[in-house]
């Protein structure tokens, strides 16, 4: 079973001195400076031209990742407070002995939330599919003979949460240590703390996707050596308890959010709507309150503002009940899957998926998506084939001029195509469609 005391460890990439909690300056402790580093980071800074849902929307109706990541870690800064205060009531040695605060708790899953969706490439979801179809369908499949099966994996199957790892810890011009979180982030972070291979070993939900690229693999195995993360066959690992308010505050935002966008962009019939969102909260609901509203914004802010408080209250009363299941690594399911409002969630995700994420728009700036990303990949991974072979035209030394990314660290194919794909991802939604326009000569 894993134990609290680990697993709330501040240590940080590169440190020789462990970092005790009792010792923390309580002006600005070490979780607080975890935040701190990622808002400021040029990575989180890039979410603001990021598609939520609605991509390239010029509508300021719309979430952008980074509304949208600012509003999961809100939420899941509640979320840890509500836990943590508990746990220190049930281990008051985590208090008396060490230290540690129910604000700690908080403070590591708001920064964990905040960085959830950090690694994701430009055009929401499309643009990790984008990228994998590229290797497994486009031109880079060429490169799959030169690659072990679990590096080609990686390339085939992008995932933004490996992507979104690789950018918080990655050494990289002279930096040690990317942003030099604690590893009690960076665990809360994981979600999927397994190799892209095997794929789906189990049903468990830390084995739906995965979190961790090849190159990154000693790194995570220091992290979860010193949060005392279970190991198991395969090299998958138990997740890190507080991951699960990680995933519950964005399951929570998606849901209800998504279905705001899609009510304040007509996608979505108001009335109808309301009537959902009245389904799930109607044990909480005071309605002399909201009939009083005369707005139907104000009584859809209501609403929303309602949902969020009542899954937040649901979200801590599984994760509490079940600590011992989450502890051991047996809970399987994320917390929401286990809530007495699943069925009202999952009507409203359903209106999401037919009315919103398959609207014309979505649709159609998906496509877009796939032609712009497969373009960059295509000049990109070309100039430094040509480079590493010793064959590099005019073009393609151009081209690698304009590049933000390690040239010297790509010592292998594997190693230049993970840094093509990354340098691909950091890129905003604009980014990305000025430079496929300069490609295609459009000045």
């Amino acid at each position: 079973m894993m134990q609290w005391e680990q697993l709330l460890s501040l240590r940080r990439q590169g440190d020789i001195n462990k970092r005790l909690r009792i010792e923390q300056d309580e002006t600005r402790l070490g979780f607080e400076v975890d935040y701190d580093r990622i808002i400021f980071s040029s990575a989180f800074r890039s979410l603001q031209d990021k598609t939520q849902v609605i991509p390239l929307s010029q509508t300021s109706f719309v979430h952008t990742r980074l509304t949208h990541s600012l509003e999961v870690s809100v939420v899941g800064r509640s979320l840890g407070r509500a836990v943590g205060k508990a746990l220190l009531e049930r281990h008051p040695q985590l208090k008396e002995t060490h230290g540690y605060q129910f604000n700690d708790f908080g403070a590591i899953v708001a920064a964990a939330a905040l960085a959830h969706d950090i690694g994701n490439p430009p055009f929401g979801h499309s643009g990790e599919k984008a990228i994998g179809d590229y290797f497994s369908n486009g031109k880079g499949k060429r490169f799959k003979a030169t690659l072990s099966d679990k590096e080609y994996q990686d390339l085939i199957d992008f995932e933004g949460n490996a992507n979104g790892f690789k950018i918080l810890s990655e050494s990289k011009n002279g930096v040690t240590g990317g942003l030099r979180l604690s590893y009690a982030t960076l665990g809360a972070f994981m979600k999927y703390p397994k190799q892209s291979l095997p794929k789906k070993p189990t049903a468990h939900i830390a084995d739906k996707k995965y979190g961790i690229f090849q190159c990154d693999v000693a790194s995570f195995e220091e992290v979860a050596a010193e949060l005392g993360l279970l190991k198991y066959e395969n090299q998958r690992y138990a997740r890190h308890p507080l991951t699960f308010l990680v995933e519950a505050a964005d399951d929570i935002c998606y849901t209800i959010i998504d279905f705001e966008d899609g009510i304040n962009l007509g996608l979505i019939d108001e009335e109808f709507a309301l009537e959902y969102l009245i389904k799930l909260v109607k044990d909480t609901i005071n309605k002399e309150k909201y009939n009083g509203l005369t707005k139907s914004s104000d009584r859809l802010a209501y609403l929303r503002s309602l949902a969020i408080s009542t899954l937040i209250n649901e979200a801590v009363s599984v994760f509490l009940k079940n600590e011992d299941a989450i502890l051991s690594g047996k809970f399987s399911e994320a917390l929401l899957d286990k809530s007495k409002y699943e069925a009202q969630i999952n009507d409203i995700i359903k209106i999401s998926v037919e009315k919103v994420y398959q609207s014309t728009e979505v649709v159609e700036k998906e496509i877009a998506g796939y032609q712009i990303l497969s373009t960059l990949l295509d000049g990109y991974t070309t100039a430094f084939e040509n480079m590493f072979n010793g064959k590099a035209r005019h073009y393609d030394k151009l081209l690698l001029k304009s590049f933000d990314g390690n040239l010297a660290d790509s010592t292998s194919v594997y190693s230049y195509l993970m840094e093509c794909c990354n340098y691909v991802s950091r890129l905003t939604d604009g980014n990305a469609l000025q430079l496929f326009q300069k490609i295609k000569g459009n000045l």
